[in-house]
């Protein structure tokens, strides 16, 4: 394999990842391993990085291993880059002060700070993304911007803007850390690392993730799909599924017939859907009530919306107040007795 030709004129860059209780374990290695390659092809420590954890003990992902460090936040402070990485219980990565103040205090040095996934919740816990683009996972954009509104929540893959780097993770990851050896590095070098990942062409930051508020299924009737782009715009204010038919060009008998023949439901169990996927994000995001919760989606009372939630996830709703690796997961197809039962209230 070819050994990048380009002229290294910079000094070894560190950087330190920061490890949070349940973070990703495929973001920690989407995040070193191009910079394990970048070292390779230079022949040189062009970049030297350590993970660490609050308090130095080894940290448990979201799969349940038990991750080694090399240290506490101590083993950070010559670095000029620093990654927080957080992925399922957000809510208890923001309570971890002794990071957030941290975070405060290395800011005011100069230091290079970024989050992956919901560690990017971390970073604007700590104020340093006021006034900020922040690359959020499209699953939990609702969330964030209710919590951090002095931020703007953005559903591309990462967000570069000042001396703050914000990533939505998983595959994202990857295109960030090749850019990020390019900012720090050598463009060339980059790209060669993005070879050597079977990248091609990495994408650029600005690229949309491409992924709806909720998980849509395929449709190639363009009658459908517009007619859940209507739905997905008015989950605040509903539409009537008389109102929807006539926006799309189609009676009511015409366009209940598209969605049975392309999704297997009615136009209102799939509108009840894509409003009931807005609930569980507001339950588990935020610290909105379940009445208020009710209302903001436009159930018409909170009894109402337990007994729909019951039907898709088995739980009430205030039993769902954590996004954790136990907490019910909504699917792309609706839960058969719920499909069968239809009606006609909203």
């Amino acid at each position: 394999m070819m050994m990048s030709n380009f002229h290294l004129r910079c000094r070894v860059r560190k950087v330190a990842f920061l490890l949070l209780p349940e973070f990703s374990n495929l973001g920690i290695a989407a995040a070193t391993e191009p910079l394990f390659i970048a070292n390779w092809l230079a022949q040189r420590a062009v970049f030297d990085w350590r993970i660490i954890s609050a308090d130095g003990q080894p940290v448990r992902a979201s799969n349940g291993r038990l991750v080694p460090v090399d240290g506490d936040l101590s083993c950070a402070a010559d670095c000029k880059t620093v990654f927080v990485l957080a992925s399922f219980d957000p809510h208890r990565s923001v309570r971890e002060r002794q990071v957030v103040r941290w975070l405060k205090r290395i800011a005011k040095f100069g230091v290079e700070i970024g989050g992956i996934e919901n560690g990017s919740l971390v970073l604007a816990e700590a104020g340093l993304l006021n006034g900020h683009p922040v690359a959020v996972h499209w699953d939990n954009t609702v969330g964030f911007q209710e919590h951090y509104p002095k931020t703007r929540a953005v559903t591309q893959l990462y967000v570069r803007s000042g001396g703050r780097i914000t990533c939505a993770g998983a595959s994202a990851i990857l295109d960030l850390m090749v850019a990020w050896i390019g900012w720090h590095a050598d463009a060339e070098l980059a790209g060669e690392v993005a070879e050597h990942l079977l990248l091609g062409r990495p994408r650029a930051a600005q690229t949309e993730q491409r992924v709806p508020a909720m998980p849509a299924p395929s449709s190639s009737d363009a009658a459908v799909a517009q007619a859940r782009a209507l739905m997905l715009a008015h989950i605040d204010e509903p539409l009537s599924c008389r109102e929807i038919a006539r926006r799309v060009g189609l009676s009511l008998r015409q366009i209940e017939r598209r969605f049975r023949d392309e999704l297997r439901c009615s136009v209102l169990q799939h509108y009840r859907q894509i409003r009931i996927a807005k609930a569980h994000q507001l339950l588990q995001q935020t610290e909105l009530s379940v009445t208020e919760v009710a209302f903001s989606c436009e159930f018409s009372s909170p009894e109402y919306l337990c007994r729909l939630y019951r039907a898709f996830f088995g739980c009430s709703p205030s039993r769902d107040r954590r996004q954790s690796t136990t907490a019910p997961v909504l699917r792309r197809r609706m839960p058969p007795e719920h499909a069968k039962r239809g009606g006609s209230a909203a």
